[in-house]
């Protein structure tokens, strides 16, 4: 075991050395990636546009750490594994992060951040929700042919007092239920909820948002949404009607339903039982809901295996074959619970440990803000590497916690990286993209 003694740490012996370990190695630090996601901010400008966003309550006379130097130390932290605002307390000496922040001196200490995550207003939220779908749409340099919106719903479990804290039987825990939507791998919205609630509530009116904020950029891009059965509510179906946008949702399965494929899954159990192979078919019939106001096209994906008849149906109003529809469409829905299991676990998108139902959902942004910048450093950096499919822990843990050495004078900041770090080409490669990209 290791001998501690004071400031020092001993390691037991090499043959006849001594192996001893202090914390005076000056000024190291384990971020080195971080300056990285520094050129990936100042290339898309999402610091910037946050800040701007933000009304500053502060004096301005007694103002040290301007708003986006406050942004950006956060979901810099965020991005470097580092989720708890008490980490700050040591890493706003860190010379690497005031170097990335482009600062020579202390940055901001914990209760300056929590103070910026209390003070979150109603119209805080919007406005930084209008900075995702800004960068969604300045990511783009012309207009897409198409783009598929995957709205879902996750929880976040609470363990204190917060504000609107409910109990939620599925879960089986109090929490809250935020709601998700993305275009492929960009988050567009992190909608924070109270949990006792229908799991589509908001759904309509969020989606109209986006869908016309999309359409003013893009006026003539076709749009779909996709969203497992919690989210199929004629409310939705009928909007979506109205306004020329597809949709490809979930539809629970019911006595009626069932009946209508009764003697497709017969058919099916026979012919397993015959070959002993599992069998599957896809089809499609018209359907109405009491609830509905008309009959509407719904496909069916039957199976019958070792453990019986597994029958699955969506509705849509997309046009195309049936087969291609539920597997090249609606299937695909399930990378969104990837991106977003990327964004509560990853980036600490959870961390809602705050009293307050607004600085909550100020935090969740923080993480959708770090997803985002994450996200961009993937695509701008990392394509074609083998980092280009990287979720956000992998891409920290093998590029980003990376130990360097810094050295800070007034002519230059030197920073020392391991000479034998294994992927010193990588990374070298990802800066110089940044570098070219950023204006």
């Amino acid at each position: 075991m290791p001998k501690c003694t004071g400031d020092r740490i001993e390691f037991g012996r090499l043959g006849r050395r001594v192996i001893e370990a202090d914390f005076s190695g000056g000024d190291l630090s384990s971020d080195g990636g971080m300056m990285l996601l520094k050129q990936a901010d100042e290339r898309i400008g999402l610091t910037r546009a946050a800040a701007a966003v933000l009304s500053d309550a502060r004096d301005p006379g007694r103002v040290v750490h301007s708003m986006r130097d406050l942004l950006a130390q956060r979901i810099y932290g965020l991005c470097c594994g580092h989720e708890d605002l008490n980490d700050h307390d040591r890493l706003r000496e860190d010379v690497l992060m005031q170097t990335a922040l482009g600062r020579v001196d202390a940055l901001a200490s914990a209760p300056t951040l929590c103070r910026m995550e209390t003070r979150a207003t109603r119209g805080q939220i919007w406005a930084l929700h209008e900075v995702l779908v800004e960068q969604f749409i300045a990511s783009h340099e012309g207009a897409p042919s198409g783009l598929v919106l995957d709205i879902d719903a996750s929880d976040i479990e609470l363990h204190g007092n917060q504000e609107r804290r409910e109990f939620h039987g599925y879960y089986d825990h109090h929490c809250y239920l935020p709601l998700y939507v993305f275009c492929g791998e960009a988050l567009l919205a992190c909608y924070l909820r109270r949990s006792r609630i229908d799991g589509a509530k908001n759904a309509t009116a969020l989606i109209r948002l986006l869908i016309a904020r999309l359409r003013r950029a893009w006026p003539d891009v076709a749009i779909i949404v996709r969203g497992d059965s919690g989210f199929c509510r004629q409310r939705l179906m009928r909007w979506c009607e109205r306004n020329r946008v597809g949709y490809a949702l979930g539809l629970a399965r019911n006595a009626r339903l069932e009946a209508i494929v009764s003697m497709s899954e017969l058919a099916l159990g026979e012919q397993y039982a015959a070959s002993g192979v599992k069998q599957r078919e896809i089809g499609e019939f018209s359907y109405a809901a009491e609830s509905w106001d008309r009959e509407r096209r719904v496909i069916t994906r039957l199976e019958y295996g070792p453990q019986g008849s597994n029958p699955r149906f969506i509705v849509t109003n997309v046009q195309g074959q049936a087969a291609a529809l539920y597997d090249q469409l609606y299937c695909r829905r399930g990378e969104a619970e990837n991106r977003i299991k990327e964004t509560q676990l990853d980036l600490f998108g959870t961390r809602a440990s705050c009293h307050k139902f607004l600085a909550n959902q100020f935090r969740l942004l923080l993480a959708a803000l770090a997803y985002t910048l994450m996200q961009r450093l993937r695509a701008l950096a990392l394509s074609g590497s083998e980092l280009a499919r990287a979720c956000a822990a992998t891409i920290r843990t093998r590029l980003l916690k990376i130990g360097v050495g810094v050295l800070r004078n007034t002519r230059r900041v030197r920073l020392m990286f391991a000479s034998h770090h294994p992927l010193r080409e990588l990374f070298a490669q990802a800066a110089a993209r940044l570098a070219a990209a950023t204006p």
